[in-house]
């Protein structure tokens, strides 16, 4: 396995300025800077630098796993957010970039639907190429967040391989079958992320690397096989891609429909080759499609597919995989968008749960599912949306969990459908003047709030249950939890009955002089708040801090960080919490903050830096304490 994660050989080959270029040149240069000092002989830093291309290579792509696998989620976020940022500055389309032809269609397409010649407002221009770019970014940063995550189980040098060629491509060509190169002006969205052909293309290349015989695992024509061996010998990505994209067959909606089917069991250790198989005739969105990848996961992980009954009523349509690893389950996936469930499949899902000892943890996720659906065949059938299904679909009690990569897709699309205004009094259960959008609106019969944040704001308003800067992604969530009552070392051999998983300088901080508890129980009132809700032109942990003063907020005991993590039990995947608190030295020195988690395999405190000028991203979410009335 060693060669297949460690292949610079491949990436010089490929590409023949990436060992001179800038950016290895940098990352190469400060490895040195940091590891070794200049001997006698060597008095110019310039005399350490690697000159074999191959090692300098393989520093940069030891950098770049570095900074995907950084234990701290803020730190990790952080320097992914740069990459990408550098990535958008040299390969998103700039306004002035976008070719005159693109607005000489959009005339001609105007003049052609019947609505006359036009001439397209600058400002106009200004607000499409806008457009333009922020479809550029999220399809870009969709490539990125994937390749970057646990579940792209590919070697390193198969990553960058992939990244690189993707921002070379245009839009896939449907008719030429085939993706064309992109140039400054285009205006297309990268390449759409398809995990089954892109496990092909990684299994291909690995296999070809190794001198072993490529599998394709389904009926092909002897000229299709013959064209991807072609392109497999040129380490061709767009032509491999553009092939193994036409080549997998989506599952039809009338398969979807048939659910009836079994349950086959690939054990830890067994033989990829009878995974891949079996999945590899229609289309899932799972990279366990190439060996390569199904043998990363069978090496730590049992899994379980079920298929269901094809158009004979043979059990050959793959619709579900569970993943175990040490007797936790760490994935459930489907064939939907993103590897969600897809609408029919909720019922085995459930049944199989029930199954599993850990089963009640993916319950919500499934629950969920179910009422979405029925909400989304309510409004196809032009059904009047009840209180509960609003309720459920703006997220009003909890958040919606699905079994996929990202958030299911359906959720954004069914509320574009919707008048959130007009909703609003029935999700709140109110009359519409009931409802205040602005400090000046408030009244003694005000059931909810909806707009910016004001100084005891939280005192003056603790008896409303709704409290929005904008409605509906502007939930203000406040919470009551019991704190004080327990030494730290029960509070951690309490995190450790509940397999809560501490980080390193988590525990660090846990150890320090500087974190006690409070003898006595008591109450303590949380709000959290993501960055963007105090809109501050420079967010650092001191604006920040202040800033939540002048609202009634106070910083929280260091012993909220521990304590609302074991309370806080249901927290969903894909959100992270900062504790707003004093920061404590972790043991580098630095100051932190405890932050709160969940990864696959649980629940997690971590620590994240909180030095004074750090600057925190708009999205990141923070946990005050409410300052008590009395002192308002």
């Amino acid at each position: 396995m060693g060669e297949r994660n460690t292949n610079p050989q491949f990436l010089h080959r490929k590409f023949r300025d990436l060992n001179t270029s800038p950016e290895v040149e940098a990352i190469v240069a400060r490895e040195v800077a940091t590891v070794e000092e200049p001997t006698a002989k060597q008095t110019r830093t310039k005399d350490l630098i690697p000159q074999k291309p191959e090692t300098r290579i393989q520093t940069y792509l030891n950098y770049l796993k570095e900074c995907i696998s950084i234990e701290d989620p803020r730190k990790r976020a952080e320097k992914l957010a740069r990459i990408k940022q550098v990535l958008r500055e040299k390969y998103v389309i700039k306004p002035k970039d976008v070719p005159e032809s693109y607005w000489t269609s959009i005339r001609r397409r105007h003049r052609e639907e019947g609505h006359g010649e036009i001439e397209i407002p600058e400002e106009q221009k200004t607000e499409l190429a806008s457009d333009i770019a922020t479809e550029q970014i999220n399809s870009l940063d969709g490539w990125i967040d994937y390749l970057a995550s646990p579940d792209a189980e590919y070697p390193d040098w198969f990553k960058y391989y992939a990244i690189r060629s993707v921002l070379r491509l245009n839009k896939f060509d449907k008719e030429k079958k085939q993706f064309t190169e992109r140039t400054k002006g285009t205006v297309s969205p990268f390449p759409d992320l398809n995990r089954d052909a892109l496990a092909l293309v990684c299994d291909a290349l690995v296999k070809r690397q190794a001198g072993t015989e490529l599998d394709l695992g389904y009926d092909i024509t002897a000229e299709d096989k013959q064209q991807f061996q072609q392109y497999l010998q040129q380490e061709n990505f767009a032509k491999m891609y553009a092939w193994a994209m036409e080549h997998f067959n989506p599952i039809p909606e009338e398969l979807l429909k048939k659910t009836t089917g079994e349950w086959r069991a690939y054990p830890k250790g067994s033989d990829p080759t009878q995974l891949t198989r079996g999945i590899s005739a229609y289309s899932t969105g799972w990279c366990i499609r190439g060996e390569a990848t199904a043998a990363r996961y069978l090496t730590h992980s049992d899994l379980e597919v079920y298929f269901s009954e094809d158009q004979d009523g043979n059990p050959n349509i793959p619709r579900i995989v569970v993943v175990r690893r040490d007797n936790q389950t760490q994935e459930v996936r489907g064939v939907a968008h993103q590897e969600n469930l897809d609408p029919y499949i909720s019922g085995v899902v459930e049944q199989k749960l029930t199954e599993l000892p850990d089963g009640k943890v993916f319950e919500k996720k499934n629950q969920d599912m179910k009422q979405l659906t029925a909400i989304e065949n309510k409004i196809q059938k032009g059904q009047e949306l009840n209180r509960a299904d609003l309720v459920f679909l703006y997220e009003i009690d909890s958040a919606i969990q699905g079994f996929g990569y990202q958030k299911d897709p359906r959720i954004a699309e069914l509320r574009s459908q919707r008048d959130p205004k007009a909703d609003a009094p029935l999700v709140f259960d109110c009359e519409a003047n009931q409802i205040a959008w602005g400090q000046n609106e408030i009244t003694e019969n005000t059931k909810a709030y909806i707009g910016p944040l004001f100084p005891n704001i939280f005192q003056i308003l603790k008896h409303l249950e709704y409290l929005y800067t904008a409605f509906p992604e502007g939930r203000i969530v406040r919470n009551t939890i019991d704190i004080g009552g327990q030494t730290k070392e029960e509070l951690q051999a309490e995190m450790k009955r509940q397999n809560i998983q501490i980080y390193g300088y988590a525990q660090s901080m846990l150890d320090s002089k500087d974190f006690t508890t409070a003898k006595k129980s008591e109450p303590a009132d949380l709000v959290r708040l993501k960055v963007r809700d105090f809109n501050l032109p420079n967010p650092t942990t001191e604006n920040i801090y202040r800033k939540a003063e002048e609202l009634g907020l106070e910083l929280c005991p260091a012993e909220v960080g521990p304590q609302y993590r074991l309370q806080y039990t249901d927290q969903p995947s894909d959100e992270y919490l900062y504790i707003a608190m004093k920061q404590i030295a972790d043991s580098d020195g630095s100051p932190g903050v405890f932050g709160l988690g969940r990864v696959t395999d649980g629940l997690w405190l971590s620590r994240s830096w909180a030095w004074p000028a750090d600057g925190w991203y708009p999205a990141y979410e923070f946990v005050f304490r409410s300052r008590p009335s009395t002192k308002a």
